[in-house]
C-alpha cells in the first residue's frame, strides 16, 4: 500500500450542491451557517490491506510555536479477516492541512505478543488537546488475536497513548485502571468522543460487559490526567436496551447546561440526556423532525458542535445506497434541535460522498472557532463471501482518507 499523502485533490460541498469528478447534483438550497471543503489526506490502495479509523487531533499555537500542528493517526487493516488491525501510523501538518509529513508507525503500537498463538495491540484511537495539561491525548481500546483472528471471548481495556512533540511521536499506551468487577472486564472507549472540562477532568464515554455476554451498556467515567496517567474517578448510570448487542460506540457532547449522547445499536441509533454528564436519561431512538427514523444503524454517529448549535454526523438508509455495506455511505451532517432531540431533515446535507465503500468510522476535530473536520477513511470491505472490494471497482473507491472541512459563516 503506498505510503505517499495526496493532497491535490479537492471536492467543494456548499449547501445541496454537490460536484464530484465531474458529476454534478442539485439538492433543495439549504442556509447552512458553513461549506464543506472535502480534501483528500491519501489515495492509492492494493487490494490486501486499507487505512481505516482515521482521525485528527490538534495542538494549538503558541507564543513559541506560532502555528498550529495537526496530527493524524490511522492503522491499517488486513482484508483477509474482520478487524484485523496493524499497527497505528501518524502525520502531522503544520500549515493547516496543505501538506502532510509522511505516515510513520508508531513502535508501541505494534502487536504485542503475549504467546505464541495471541497478540495484543490497541484500535479505534481518538487524538484530542487536553487544554488543562496542554497534552494530545489519545484514546481507544485494545484488541486481541489469536491465530491472527479477533478472539471471540476476550478481555477489552481503555488504552491512551500521549503524544510527544519533541519526538513527534505517541508514547507507549497504557491501560486505565478500573476497579476489579466482572462488567469491567470487557471495557472499552473505541470511537468515543470525550469531553473536558473546565476544571481538566474528563467525562470519558465507554461501552462494557461481562466477556463471555452479548449485550453492551453505555456509561461515562470521570476521569483526571495529569499529563502522563489517566486515573478513574468515578462511573455514572448505565444505559443498554434489549435489542441485540445492546448499546455501544458512545459520543458525548454540551450544549450550554445540557450534555447529549449518542450511541450505536444494531438496529437503530440511540440519544440520550444528562445535567450533570455521568447520569443520562432514558435513551430514545433518533428520529428526523417529521417522525420518521433516521435510518442510522449499527454505524457510530458523532457530534459537530459549535456556538450556534450541535449537529450529527451518521450514515442511514434511503440514499440509493443499498450497495454499500450497512448503507454506511455517504457520510451525512444535519442540525439537531436540542429540546425534541429530533433532527432537522431540511438541514442534512452529504458531507462525504459515497463512491461503493463504507464510511462509518470517523472522527470529529474542532480545529479552531471557525473550522471543524471531519476525517473519515474508505473502508475497503463489503458482505461475502468476497469481501474485499477490487482494486478496480465500479463506484470508483480507492481508500481514500478524506478530510471534510467545514468552514463557519
Amino acid at each position: 500500500m503506498r505510503n505517499q499523502i495526496i493532497t491535490q485533490a479537492r471536492y467543494l460541498l456548499v449547501a445541496g450542491l454537490i460536484l464530484i469528478a465531474g458529476r454534478v447534483s442539485l439538492g433543495e438550497e439549504i442556509a447552512s451557517p458553513f461549506k464543506i471543503e472535502l480534501d483528500v489526506f491519501h489515495k492509492g490502495y492494493d487490494g490486501k490491506q486499507c487505512w481505516v479509523h482515521a482521525r485528527a487531533g490538534v495542538i494549538p499555537a503558541t507564543s513559541k510555536q506560532k502555528s498550529s500542528q495537526i496530527v493524524l493517526t490511522t492503522q491499517p487493516l488486513q482484508l483477509h479477516g474482520s478487524d484485523v488491525f496493524n499497527a497505528i501510523h501518524s502525520s502531522t501538518s503544520s500549515n493547516h492541512g496543505k501538506t502532510w509529513s509522511p505516515l510513520v508507525k508508531q513502535q508501541p503500537f505494534i502487536r504485542k505478543s503475549i504467546d505464541d498463538q495471541t497478540e495484543v495491540t490497541v484500535c479505534d484511537f481518538t487524538p484530542k488537546w487536553h487544554a488543562a495539561t496542554k497534552k494530545l491525548l489519545g484514546t481507544g481500546q485494545t484488541v486481541w488475536y489469536q491465530n491472527n483472528k479477533v478472539m471471540s471471548v476476550r478481555p477489552r481495556a481503555t488504552a491512551y497513548a500521549v503524544f510527544d512533540e519533541s519526538t513527534q511521536a505517541w508514547s507507549k499506551w497504557k491501560e486505565l485502571i478500573l476497579p476489579n468487577e466482572p462488567r469491567f472486564k470487557n471495557c472499552g472507549a473505541g470511537s468515543v468522543q470525550r469531553f473536558d472540562l473546565p476544571n481538566g477532568d474528563i467525562l470519558l464515554p465507554v461501552y462494557l460487559k461481562v466477556p463471555n455476554t452479548t449485550q453492551y451498556s453505555v456509561s461515562v467515567l470521570r476521569c483526571r490526567f495529569d499529563g502522563s496517567e489517566l486515573t478513574y474517578v468515578e462511573q455514572g448510570n448505565e444505559l443498554t436496551i434489549n435489542v441485540k448487542r445492546g448499546l455501544y460506540e458512545p459520543s458525548l457532547t454540551q450544549l450550554g447546561d445540557r450534555f447529549y449522547l449518542t450511541m450505536r445499536n444494531d438496529d437503530h441509533g440511540y440519544i440520550s440526556t444528562s445535567e450533570d454528564g455521568l447520569n443520562f436519561s432514558e435513551p430514545q431512538r433518533w428520529k428526523f423532525d417529521d417522525g420518521q427514523d433516521l435510518g442510522n444503524y449499527n454505524t457510530q454517529q458523532h457530534w459537530v458542535t459549535h456556538k450556534t448549535g450541535i449537529w450529527l454526523v451518521y450514515t442511514r438508509k434511503g440514499a440509493n445506497n443499498d450497495h454499500v455495506f450497512r448503507h454506511r455511505a455517504p457520510l451525512f451532517i444535519a442540525q439537531v434541535n436540542p429540546e425534541t432531540l429530533r433532527v432537522i431533515r431540511q438541514t442534512e446535507q452529504i458531507l462525504v460522498p459515497e463512491r461503493g465503500a463504507r464510511l462509518g468510522n470517523f472522527g470529529v476535530t474542532a480545529v479552531g472557532p471557525n473550522e471543524t473536520w471531519v476525517v473519515v477513511t474508505e473502508w475497503m470491505q463489503t458482505w461475502g463471501p468476497n469481501h474485499i472490494i477490487p482494486t478496480n471497482n465500479k463506484h470508483g473507491a480507492d481508500n481514500n482518507v478524506f478530510v471534510a472541512k467545514l468552514k463557519w459563516k
